[in-house]
């Protein structure tokens, strides 16, 4: 029993040396893996081979614990050695199955494995020092499960090791007592370890990352595959006899080539005679999956849009500070002449954060437009409502400091202005129970509400102490609309496919890759897949992970074309906003969606309703939250349209989540996390 104790302490304390070596290596494949992940241009003719055939070689670091003392029949060394190490090479061929992204494939390797090592000096009962080196090689077969965890070019690996023993020499030496500097050394001791095991049965676990030197444009591709393997004692005693055992790491690198199919393309589904479809779709069928492919033709217009853009009645604060933060724009005495509300660009903050544009200029500005219409209406009132985690008193100093600004400046009588302090909002977005994302949710709630009974400075048919101000009316000119952007439809993704992803081939060749995705629709903007090519034909491929585990390809032939502008078209916009997690509380915009919004859509128009959410909370929830505000929106304008006796418009309806493709405005501020809890809707109306 106290041998086999002492077995496992010095493997464990084996173990030691190389285990950083192992950490290190595998936590720089993750981090391969997470830079090349992004890459998505890519050459792509071909299909990655399954069968992958080449050589393996390496350095195996042997490490010796355990005792030996009697080498052979004839020689029996005057003391035991214990521990060792030594480096041997590893080199043989190998073999693979593993189609691209499955989860398990296969491996073999089958070479020579040589297992040297030398023995730590010792001392023998003479006071004379000794070495003992040992030479061990093997024939090695080694099968392994080869796992995928990530879907991506790192992988791990585990499976037996069946070796078979071809040398087993050894050399000892003795040397001479340093007492006696003048007596002659022994004669090296040379032989071959007797009782040594023929056979060995052991195992071993690894991980590699495939590191691609070809592209997919060619038929016959090469990988390099840098490697480790952690082999443990268990099964590695060498002899019969003794305590000798050996644990081993292996280090090296594979060079592997394969062949890879042509893919296949598909022909177009042709256009019927005497139809012009406003889209041209072209489809492929598989069981259980239908895909196809939606590119508008071009509508060459310029939208412009005319917005009504609502105001939140809400200043936000910083974190420990009661002053109006500075991406407010706030005015001098005398500028505020100047001031005119549909003018606003003249008038942008200091800082403005990428997608925010002119309507976060808007917002900025709000400050400024409730005291222009409060000098415009001299008998409107407000109450500014403070709100902080640090009590009352700030709330009331945060209040006071908006206060303040609205007098000195624009010259309101401080008496149509009232203050009051609070903890927390009568909206609050944290919520009792809350523990994720509180950090955003309290900046969110660190504000000063506007509050009035004034109607003519609330929206239109809201009324109470949470209507909000009345919109602003901008103008501008939109980008591609997103009726113009290519969709991808991968009918039955949601039930059968874990993610899919997308690959655009142009006719030189060219791909890019787009994903992975999860639900059963996706657009992607033309200018994105084309780039400044005004139309071409290309070759979309699916690829398609299914729920147990096997891919599946589909293809189809797209004629894409550019959308460009010309000045044709107008749409009105108009914003819904809601509360934090919130998509029932439209109820107060009924009467503004009938009387203001309804009378705007033309007859046999076209009405867009986008849904939005913030990055808060978790992605499929803002997903179904999204929809869930945008059907909310469309089912009181059918019901309006219903009731004037109309049902000739078509409703497009979406819903985006926090997708920041989409999304209206940036997530940094707290006003944009606000604005991003939306419906927007356009109505286009074609000159």
């Amino acid at each position: 029993m106290k041998i086999k104790t002492n077995l496992i302490k010095e493997s464990r304390i084996a173990w030691f040396p190389y285990s950083q070596t192992i950490k290190s290596i595998i936590i720089s494949a993750l981090f391969l893996t997470v830079i090349q992940a992004p890459i998505q241009a890519q050459d792509s003719l071909y299909t990655r081979p399954s069968w992958w055939f080449g050589v393996a070689g390496g350095a195996n670091l042997n490490y010796y614990r355990g005792s030996t003392q009697e080498l052979n029949s004839t020689f029996t060394a005057p003391a035991a050695f214990h521990n060792g190490n030594g480096v041997g090479l590893f080199l043989g061929p190998l073999v693979e199955y593993h189609r691209a992204h499955d989860f398990l494939g296969v491996m073999l390797q089958v070479g020579y494995d040589n297992r040297k090592g030398s023995s730590d000096e010792i001392k023998t009962p003479c006071n004379c020092p000794a070495d003992l080196d040992v030479n061990l090689s093997y024939i090695s077969v080694e099968p392994s499960l080869r796992l995928d965890p990530f879907k991506s070019n790192f992988y791990l690996y585990v499976g037996p090791r069946v070796a078979f023993n071809v040398e087993k020499s050894f050399n000892y030496q003795l040397g001479i007592n340093p007492a006696f500097p003048d007596q002659e050394a022994s004669p090296a001791v040379k032989g071959d370890l007797s009782k040594v095991n023929k056979t060995q049965l052991s195992m071993q676990v690894g991980a590699g990352y495939d590191i691609q030197l070809s592209s997919q444009k060619h038929q016959t591709q090469y990988v390099l595959s840098p490697f480790v393997s952690f082999q443990p004692y268990f099964g590695q005693t060498p002899r019969s006899i003794e305590t000798l055992n050996i644990t081993t790491l292996r280090v090296g690198a594979a060079f592997k080539f394969g062949n890879g199919h042509k893919k296949e393309t598909i022909t177009a589904v042709p256009k019927k005679e005497n139809i012009v479809p406003v889209a041209a779709a072209v489809a492929v069928d598989q069981p259980d999956i239908n895909f196809f492919v939606t590119s508008p033709e071009n509508i060459p217009v310029e939208r412009r849009v005319r917005e009504t853009f609502p105001l939140r009645n809400y200043i936000f604060f910083d974190l420990g500070s009661n002053k109006i933060p500075s991406r407010y724009v706030m005015l001098t005495k005398e500028e505020v002449p100047l001031f005119k509300e549909e003018q606003l660009e003249v008038f942008t903050p200091k800082a403005l954060s990428g997608r925010s544009g002119r309507e976060m200029i808007v917002y900025h500005n709000i400050l400024n437009i409730l005291g222009d219409r409060m000098g415009k209406y001299p008998n409107s009132t407000i109450v500014l409502v403070g709100s902080s985690d640090n009590g009352t008193t700030e709330g009331l100093l945060m209040g006071e400091s908006i206060k303040r600004y609205l007098v000195d400046i624009f010259g309101i009588n401080s008496s149509r202005i009232k203050v009051e302090g609070r903890d927390k909002p009568k909206i609050p977005s944290e919520q009792p129970g809350g523990t994720k994302q509180l950090d955003l949710l309290r900046a969110g709630d660190r504000r000063v509400s506007i509050e009035s009974s004034s109607p003519e400075l609330l929206m239109e048919f809201i009324s109470g102490q949470d209507a909000p101000l009345k919109p602003v009316l901008i103008a501008g000119v939109e980008e591609a609309p997103i009726e113009s952007y290519v969709t991808f439809n991968v009918v039955g993704a949601t039930k059968s496919l874990t993610s899919w992803t997308i690959e655009v081939m142009d006719d030189k060749g060219n791909s890019q890759n787009f994903g992975p995705f999860t639900e059963d629709q996706m657009s992607i903007p033309g200018k994105k897949l084309m780039g400044d090519n005004p139309e071409g034909n290309y070759i979309v491929t699916m690829i398609g992970q299914t729920k147990n585990g096997t891919v599946i390809r589909k293809a189809a032939s797209v004629h894409m074309v550019l959308w460009t502008p010309s000045v044709n078209e107008e749409t009105t916009r108009f914003n819904i906003i809601y509360e934090f997690n919130q998509s029932k509380a439209i109820s107060i915009y009924d009467k503004y969606l009938t009387k203001i919004v309804t009378p705007k859509i033309p007859q046999n128009g076209t009405v867009i309703i986008q849904g939005h959410t913030d990055i808060i909370g978790d992605e499929s929830h803002n997903l179904l939250l999204s929809l869930a505000r945008a059907n909310d929106v469309k089912s009181i304008l059918v019901e309006s349209l219903k009731k004037a006796g109309r049902n000739d418009v078509k409703f497009e309806v979406y819903g985006f989540g926090a997708d920041p493709k989409y999304a209206p405005f940036e997530n940094n501020l707290p006003e944009e996390r606000f604005y991003n809890r939306s419906v927007i809707i356009d109505i286009t109306i074609r000159k």
